[in-house]
């Protein structure tokens, strides 16, 4: 039986584990990707940490994800666990660190990781072809430019592995929606996630607390609330406490305008526990209460006093249901490319449970291109991983 043509278009994560899973000796693979390199994103996201993916089990793993239903299946079929197993048979040994991300042993370092799966695309004898832009379709055939060369190439199976539409500097614009609703496929627009969100701070607040830290607290935006820590930005705020909020926040932001979340400096400690010590002051001022009794930061104290009058922050009570629910105003998002990820693209009722387009037979989507959202941490990169491997086995045994 002769081999099928299958044409992975991009690059990036979930590309690459495809290439790496299909059965070579079913399928003549080749990945046509715009830049002059592999997996430019895949080594930006490494810069910060390079955190592969998360050691937490699955059950709740999965609740990371929005919509759940949507991405479980695919983890189901290759976790974490599985993700870890896959980078040790190819070189890579993990470990977890103290915040149950997983990263590569101290001394890897993102290009290395790289270089190993391209060693394993190799032994799979997939043909890269570079500096290859994606233009859409003729009639059945797949435009592609070239070095100012327009190029048509005919395939049995095309998979797209777009990406998103933030980090341009990488390729990975979102420019792509045009074609696909020109063959009737419904994209979603695009929005950030995992980023900063806008607060008008006042002047001289932010003049002495830019890039203060917010440690050890709860954050809760509509019905989802996470401990983290977060950042105070000239621009507004960011950070691991911030990011998991990203589905309310927007939801907020595109409904009102603006969206509400609310800090809970002290989340270990009880509302009552925290009306007691302040009670007890002795001889101690409110400020210094709040330091030494409660232990909260310059900044949070500061955040309490411009947000009460004089009355309200000598009030305990008042005071100490403050210090559980800060309010905060969020205006806006943070600039689309500046994001770590974005949501919208193809929307999900457009792809079957096999991630094929109903109207498009035979084409593919997996990936960031997708319409789902992902805290950082690992998520993000875990979904790609295991939605290609899942694609490629039901591609093998189809």
């Amino acid at each position: 039986m002769s081999k099928q043509n299958i044409v992975i278009i991009g690059g990036g994560p979930a590309s690459l584990m495809l290439a790496c899973s299909l059965d070579a000796n079913k399928f003549n693979i080749s990945i046509y990707e715009k830049n002059a390199a592999l997996g430019r994103k895949f080594l930006v996201a490494g810069k910060g940490g390079f955190n592969l993916t998360h050691s937490e089990d699955l059950v709740q793993f999965a609740k990371r994800y929005h919509p759940k239903e949507f991405i479980e299946p695919f983890l189901c079929h290759f976790s974490n666990t599985d993700f870890r197993n896959w980078l040790k048979q190819i070189g890579i040994e993990t470990y977890v660190g103290t915040s149950k991300r997983v990263f590569p042993i101290k001394g890897i370092k993102p290009i290395e990781v790289l270089q190993h799966i391209e060693k394993q695309l190799e032994k799979n004898k997939v043909a890269i072809l570079y500096n290859h832009l994606w233009q859409g379709w003729a009639d059945d055939e797949l435009v592609f430019s070239n070095a100012g060369e327009t190029k048509k190439v005919k395939a049995d199976v095309v998979v797209f592995a777009l990406g998103g539409a933030s980090w341009k500097v990488t390729g990975s614009d979102g420019n792509w929606t045009n074609y696909f609703n020109e063959k009737g496929v419904n994209t979603n627009k695009f929005y950030p996630s995992n980023c900063a969100y806008q607060i008008n701070w006042n002047a001289d607040f932010i003049k002495n607390h830019q890039g203060s830290p917010l440690k050890n607290c709860e954050f809760t935006c509509g019905h989802i609330s996470r401990k983290g820590e977060a950042v105070i930005t000239e621009f507004g705020i960011e950070g691991s406490g911030i990011y998991p909020l990203s589905p309310e926040i927007r939801k907020q932001l595109i409904q009102n305008k603006f969206a509400y979340i609310q800090i809970d400096f002290k989340p270990d400690l009880p509302l009552e526990e925290i009306i007691e010590r302040i009670e007890n002051k002795g001889k101690l001022s409110i400020k210094e209460v709040l330091e030494k009794k409660i232990n909260l930061s310059t900044t949070q104290i500061e955040l309490l006093k411009r947000s009460s009058s004089k009355d309200e922050y000598s009030n305990v009570q008042f005071l100490s249901e403050l210090i559980k629910s800060y309010p905060l105003n969020i205006t806006s998002f943070a600039p689309m490319d500046d994001a770590i990820s974005t949501v919208g693209g193809i929307a999900l009722d457009e792809v079957t449970d096999s991630l094929e387009l109903k109207k498009l037979p035979n084409h593919y989507c997996v990936g960031e291109m997708l319409d789902w959202d992902a805290p950082t941490g690992g998520y993000l990169l875990q979904a790609c991983f295991s939605m290609s491997k899942f694609l490629a086995d039901k591609l093998n045994t189809k």
